[in-house]
């Protein structure tokens, strides 16, 4: 899947990861994907959770060759998952 806007917030700290990877998800329609790259740690574990909480998709979690993780996002309908419907 081709990212439709891409997003670099290793050199970002949390709790600010998350909220940049969440303006960018809002500035796309429901389907299209955002590629985030993460430090690891807490953004890589804060982040992807997140995201899957406000009713987003995680398609991919992989090492990126430039340093730090590559998460591809899918922008979901904007139905938040009920508490407890999603697995740790």
């Amino acid at each position: 899947m081709s990212p439709a806007a891409r997003l670099d917030v290793r050199a970002v700290a949390c709790p600010l990861t998350w909220v940049r990877t969440r303006i960018a998800l809002d500035r796309l329609g429901a389907g299209e994907a955002l590629e985030v790259l993460l430090e690891a740690g807490e953004p890589l574990e804060s982040v992807p959770r997140s995201a899957e909480l406000e009713g987003h998709r995680v398609a991919e979690r992989a090492p990126h060759p430039g340093g730090g993780w590559r998460v591809l996002l899918v922008k979901g309908s904007g139905a938040p998952l009920a508490a407890g419907s999603w697995e740790v």
